[in-house]
Formats: C-alpha cells, sequence, structure tokens
C-alpha cells in the first residue's frame, strides 16, 4: 500500500471529502490537518488527503474530478 496525494484543500473541505470517500468505500485520511504556528493559522494551512495508489482513479471519479 502506497499513499498518494489527492488534493490539498482547506480543513473542512478536507474532512467531507475523506467522508464522502469512506461512503464510497474508499479509505482515505488527511495530512497536516492541525499542523499551526500560532493560533487561527490552521486555517492557512491546506490540508493533503491521501488515498492508497490504486484507489486514486476511483476517488478522482467519485468526487468528479479528472483523471490525469
Amino acid at each position: 500500500m502506497s499513499l498518494v496525494e489527492l488534493g490539498r484543500y482547506s480543513r473542512n473541505e478536507a474532512m467531507i471529502i475523506v467522508g464522502r470517500l469512506d461512503s464510497e468505500g474508499i479509505d482515505a485520511v488527511s495530512f497536516d490537518g492541525n499542523a499551526s504556528i500560532a493560533d487561527g493559522s490552521y486555517f492557512l494551512i491546506p490540508v493533503r488527503v491521501m488515498v492508497d495508489e490504486d484507489d486514486l482513479p476511483r476517488a478522482r471519479d467519485a468526487l468528479g474530478l479528472p483523471n490525469k
């Protein structure tokens, strides 16, 4: 299993995307969601949504993203 980046999103978008993928049976995790250098700065740091490399095309389809 090798994780690849699906995309970078705001914290709220990343949580929604991970939940959406989970509902489709696709495992996804978010990285950097709690990264912060000062109070409130986590809003400025994009959250990476990661999926298994084999699930990437299916995850992109589930979100309506073009496959590369």
